[in-house]
């Protein structure tokens, strides 16, 4: 037989106990007088009386009245959706999917197919309530979210080498007002996690309450839902901040969705407007970051009056406490037994001078986020050199150098701009022999050592005699470094270029090199 709506069926049942026969209940709800007997005698059967009917649901009526449709198959063992539910939160690497085919069709080979046990799955969580969600009103200035974006960018480019690097981006939006903060680094360490958060306790210019981040290793050892073990340096930098850390729960994005959202909002509105850049420094990334953050939080909401600066400025930031005298810095240590004779110590794939004096003395590395410090044996700091990502590997202070490898550092940065400035200083003819000796040079480079002499000549003979000396060298159009020599040897500077000619008939004089004995 069909199957009647419920409704039919409550209403067949009051109908009878009124006393009504077949006939009339039949045409008092629209159907044939034989199936109102088989709605009458199922229901007798599974012992159905109005008075129950109407508190029970209709799904619940249809199973006792056509079990056959609407009852549970006793073919198929209905799954412990809780424990299912319960075991896809224990674990962020467990899926629906593992599940059904791992475990549950293991046991029931022929139980529910994929599509059907999700759905089934999907139906008793709504059931159960799971998917309900509860209004959530964030305190101004109390709360902190933290997160990684998901998406990095091939954004920054070693100007030297052309390596590659890519941007990893670090959020956090703050309060009522999900104000957000952005910084890119070069990979999700713990040093880069900790300075984010420093730099993000900056940039709002004070405390919150409370920080919420994943449930990432920087921030949680293991994850536990009433006892999670936070990481140490983590843990380290809430206690200086005096703030306190309750990551969200795993697989929990509700539980921060000013974040979750914030960081949806950005790669569009952030990432997007990266993807096309090229930048050569992390520096230049987030100054460029700084900026655009800037501008987007002044857009105004679509679903609430203002802005996120705005709502900032007016809820968030009033509530925030006071900032701590001295931040927090957090770094890795790293002992160096012998420090090598080119004086440079070795950290993650760059080299950092100390002063050549400690060769083959013990010095620590104190590696931070931004910057590498390095300490003797007495534990006092010889050095301090701003953290390298990219470029040069090696990172080298002039003052740790000796005085023969200052001078040879000195002449190597020296180039053609620089020669012809300190040409200028001695004078236009200086400036006119150097300019003349590069530009005839088939590399430029080959001109600098002639170059350097012009310049220290005139420590020697002073600027003028240079001067009147390389003027001589340009009429005579012989600018080369020999022929400035001899002309400054020789004293040919202070003579006229017409006094060379007057002298060609004059005797050769007598002198130490002349032998004159061999010819008389």
């Amino acid at each position: 037989m069909r199957c009647l709506d419920t409704m039919k069926v409550t209403e067949i049942l009051r109908l009878r106990e009124m006393a009504l026969n077949l006939r009339d209940i039949a045409l008092a709800v629209d159907c044939s007088k034989t199936t109102v007997g088989e709605i009458l005698n199922r229901c007798k059967n599974c012992g159905l009386t109005y008075e129950e009917a109407v508190k029970l649901s209709p799904e619940r009526i249809n199973e006792l009245i056509y079990p056959d449709s609407f009852g549970r198959k006793q073919s198929k063992d209905e799954p412990d959706w809780e424990a299912i539910y319960k075991r896809l939160m224990s674990s962020r690497r467990i899926n629906l999917f593992y599940i059904w085919e791992q475990e549950y069709r293991k046991d029931n080979p022929d139980g529910y197919s994929y599509s059907y046990f999700c759905a089934k799955f999907n139906t008793w969580k709504e059931d159960t309530g799971k998917e309900v969600v509860l209004p959530q009103e964030r305190e101004p200035g109390k709360e902190l979210f933290v997160d990684w974006m998901g998406d990095t960018l091939p954004c920054v480019v070693d100007y030297e080498t052309g390596v590659v690097h890519e941007a990893h981006f670090f959020v956090a939006t703050l309060g009522d007002s999900s104000y957000p903060f952005v910084e890119a680094f070069p990979n999700e360490t713990q040093i880069n996690w900790n300075q984010a958060h420093i730099d993000a306790i900056e940039w709002y210019g004070g405390l919150p309450k409370i920080l919420v981040p994943d449930n990432c290793k920087t921030a949680v050892v293991h994850t536990n839902l009433y006892n999670p073990e936070l990481n140490h340096a983590y843990r380290d930098l809430a206690r200086h901040y005096q703030v306190a850390i309750i990551p969200a729960r795993v697989k929990k994005p509700r539980d921060k969705p000013t974040v979750e959202s914030g960081v949806g909002w950005l790669e569009t509105w952030l990432l997007e407007w990266l993807k096309d850049k090229i930048y050569h420094s992390f520096e230049a990334l987030n100054a460029d970051i700084q900026d655009r953050v800037l501008e987007l939080a002044e857009r105004p909401f679509k679903h609430r009056p203002g802005s996120r600066s705005s709502n900032f400025i007016a809820l968030d930031k009033p509530a925030l406490r006071p900032l701590p005298k001295d931040p927090f810095e957090y770094y890795e240590t790293l002992p160096v037994k012998t420090v090598p004779n080119n004086y440079h110590v070795y950290y993650d794939g760059f080299y950092y001078s100390v002063p050549y004096t400690l060769y083959k003395d013990s010095v620590t590395i104190h590696a931070y986020a931004k910057k590498i410090e390095i300490f003797n044996a007495m534990g006092e700091r010889v050095a301090i050199h701003v953290r390298k990502f990219s470029g040069r590997r090696y990172a080298t202070e002039i003052s740790h150098m000796p005085a023969n490898h200052r001078a040879i550092r000195e002449f190597n940065q020296y180039d053609g701009t620089h020669y012809r400035y300190r040409a200028s200083s001695i004078g236009q003819n200086a400036y006119r022999f150097v300019d003349t000796l590069l530009k005839s040079a088939d590399f430029e480079e080959q001109a600098y050592k002639s170059c350097m002499a012009v310049v220290n000549f005139s420590k020697q003979y002073g600027n003028t005699r240079v001067d009147s000396a390389c003027k001589r060298a340009l009429e005579l159009n012989s600018v080369t470094y020999t022929t400035l020599k001899n002309i400054l040897k020789n004293n040919q500077d202070k003579k006229p270029v017409n006094a060379d000619q007057s002298d060609a008939d004059t005797p050769t004089p007598n002198h130490e090199n002349l032998r004159v004995g061999e010819w008389e």
